[in-house]
């Protein structure tokens, strides 16, 4: 099972990633993305989770100006193509 990391402000993404079968982490530090596959952020505060100060090798989604349905959507095509 894929596991998501989802910037706390983001409850309809993370929702809907649970929806589809996601096993969906709330980020609210930056050492948070290091077990996730894929995580999505609100590109609202440039990079809020200081990721490069992570180990965090999966993909990451910026959810800026998209809809919940789009974000799932491209998460699901990021963790399908990685496979």
């Amino acid at each position: 099972m894929a596991r998501v990391g989802v910037e706390e402000s983001l409850t309809d993404v993370r929702q809907g990633l649970m929806e589809m079968g996601m096993d969906v982490k709330t980020l609210k530090e930056n050492n948070d993305a290091e077990d996730c596959d894929c995580c999505v952020v609100s590109g609202q505060d440039e990079n809020m989770m200081n990721m490069q100060g992570t180990n965090f090798q999966g993909s990451v989604v910026n959810a800026d100006g998209a809809t919940a349905e789009e974000v799932c959507q491209e998460v699901n095509t990021r963790l399908t193509e990685g496979q």
